[in-house]
Parts: C-alpha cells; sequence; structure tokens
C-alpha cells in the first residue's frame, strides 16, 4: 500500500506539472509577435487568402476555444497537425527523434565516465592538488558557452586533423556505429560540459559518506581502500549522482537545441527552432509539452530508483 500510495501521489503531481505547463505553452506561443498563415503564404497572399487558411486552421477561433479544442485533441492522443509539414506532430516528433535520443544517452554516457571518476578522485584526494585542478575544470565546464565548445571541436577535428564529420548525421539507412561516429563531436560537447555539474555532486556526496562511522569501521577492519571507496562510499552516495544523471539526461532531450543547431543534427531542437521561427503552433506545443512529459516521467523513474541504490529509503516515507 504505501508503494501505491506512493506511486499514486507521483502520477497527480505529475499531471498537474503537465497541465500547467500545457497552458503555459499554449500562452505563450500566441504572445509571440508574428502570423504563422501569413508566413505561410508569403507575401502574395491577398487578406481573403490569409482569412480563409486561418479559418481552416482554426485560427479564426476565440483563445479559449483554441486551447478547449486543442487539450481535446490532447486527451485523443493526437498532438495536432503541423501548419507548415502538413503533417502530424506526432509524425514530425518520432522523424526527429532518434538523433535527439541518441545524442543525449551518448552525451550522458560520457558526462557520467568523466564526471564520476573524476569526482571520486576529489573527494579522496580532498584539498591536494589534483583536487583543485579537478574543481577547476568541474567550474570552467560550467562557463564554457555550448556553442563556442562546439566550433572549437570542429575546428580542431573535423578541419584539421578530418577526424570526425563536421555536421549532419550521415546518409540513410546508415547503422548504429555510424549513426555514433556522427554524433561523437555534438555528444563530446554536452557531454563535456554536463560532466561538471556531476563532478560537483559526486565529491560532495563523497565527502558527505566518507566522514561517516561505518566508513571507519570498514578501514579499521583492514578492508583494501577500494572495497570501501566502492561499496560503502560510493554505493551510499549514488542517490544524489542518480539524481543529477536522470535530470542531465532529461536536459539533454530539451536542451540539445543550441548543439544541434551547431551540428546541423536533423533532431528534436532542430525541428523547434524551425517551428518558432515560422510560428508553426502545434509543432512548438507538441514538442514542449512531450519534452516536458519526459522530463517528469524521468524525474518519477528517479524517484523509484532511489529504491533499489538506496534500501534504506523508504517510500512510505517520500
Amino acid at each position: 500500500m504505501p508503494a501505491l500510495k506512493f506511486l499514486l501521489a507521483r502520477v497527480a503531481g505529475a499531471l498537474v506539472v503537465l497541465g500547467i505547463v500545457a497552458v503555459l505553452v499554449f500562452a505563450l506561443t500566441r504572445l509571440a509577435s508574428g502570423d504563422p498563415v501569413a508566413l505561410l503564404l508569403g507575401d502574395q497572399a491577398n487578406a481573403a487568402d490569409i482569412a480563409q487558411a486561418r479559418i481552416q486552421y482554426g485560427l479564426d477561433k476565440p483563445l479559449p476555444t483554441q486551447f478547449v479544442l486543442w487539450i481535446k485533441e490532447l486527451l485523443e492522443g493526437n498532438l495536432g497537425q503541423s501548419i507548415f509539414l502538413q503533417r502530424p506532430v506526432a509524425q514530425a516528433l518520432l522523424e526527429r527523434a532518434e538523433p535527439t535520443l541518441f545524442l543525449a544517452l551518448f552525451a550522458v554516457s560520457i558526462a557520467a565516465l568523466i564526471g564520476i571518476p573524476a569526482g571520486m578522485a576529489a573527494a579522496i584526494w580532498r584539498g591536494s592538488a589534483a583536487d583543485q585542478a579537478v574543481s577547476s575544470i568541474a567550474m570552467l565546464g560550467a562557463s564554457v558557452p555550448s556553442f563556442w565548445l562546439g566550433l572549437i571541436l570542429i575546428q580542431l577535428f573535423a578541419v584539421h586533423l578530418g577526424w570526425f564529420p563536421a555536421s549532419g548525421y550521415g546518409d540513410p539507412g546508415m547503422g548504429l556505429g555510424q549513426r555514433l561516429y556522427h554524433l561523437a563531436l555534438p555528444a563530446s560537447v554536452l557531454g563535456l560540459l554536463n560532466s561538471a555539474l556531476i563532478i560537483r555532486f559526486t565529491r560532495a556526496s563523497m565527502l558527505d559518506i566518507l566522514g561517516e562511522d561505518y566508513v571507519r569501521t570498514a578501514r579499521a577492519k583492514g578492508l583494501p581502500e577500494h572495497v570501501v571507496m566502492i561499496k560503502h562510499v560510493l554505493r551510499n552516495a549514488l542517490v544524489p549522482i542518480v539524481t543529477v544523471l536522470g535530470l542531465t539526461v532529461a536536459l539533454m532531450i530539451g536542451g540539445a537545441v543550441v548543439t544541434e543547431t551547431v551540428f546541423n543534427l536533423p533532431g528534436v531542437g532542430n525541428l523547434v527552432v524551425r517551428a518558432v521561427l515560422r510560428r508553426d503552433y502545434p509543432v512548438i506545443q507538441g514538442t514542449l509539452l512531450v519534452i516536458a512529459a519526459i522530463y517528469v516521467f524521468i524525474n518519477l523513474l528517479v524517484d523509484l530508483l532511489y529504491m533499489l541504490v538506496d534500501p534504506r529509503i523508504r517510500l512510505g516515507a517520500a
């Protein structure tokens, strides 16, 4: 029962959040200047053509009516019809989902492989030159703009050395290995920058655990240092680390717009940028709502994973 109560409370909270996001997304898209119909038809269209198109896409109705109709479509599992792409928003998202998903998973893997060991080293050798170096690198990584680092990596590894492609996602029909090869540079950009946050969280969490009595007891029993670090320290420090990893995945899925634009990747971020420029309301609304749903789902998943990484946590107390 406590587990079911916990799950129902989290799901109810997620639905409330998604409802608030739906209202904000709809309102903000309508507040933006520009008429999608006028952009679609071009300068040669007359007032009668624009009025007819607005009726066709339901933009002639009052805003509350448009919102109610959109919510009704959402409840039916329909994200709407793109004004410019002339196909369902769900189809457009599915076509762009693969590059963004692979990019996010690849990048978070790089971030974890860098951030967790570096954070552990900084905590173990606290106050040493290694700690200072790792902390300085983490601060630098948190302050570097992603577009600048992306351009530097393109210039170095794509233009000068020719090791990786400068942009694009490859030809249709390529295998997973070739896809990841094309994503190596953009994933490195996101992975390097996001590893800074993981380094700080890992270091802080490890330092909290290192001062506990059971760590001193384990050392007094003569256990090897690596066993103490892995089994007793890292395992008990995983809750905040899992949290930041989950949030990093969600942020990468929703926040890789700049990186996808720099590397010309046909992902969700690129789709959103084009939709904003065209004022394609259905695409903007549907994409942002899906990203919010992914973010909420990952947060829920992270909450459930707490029970696996730390048995001391009880769902009834959550």
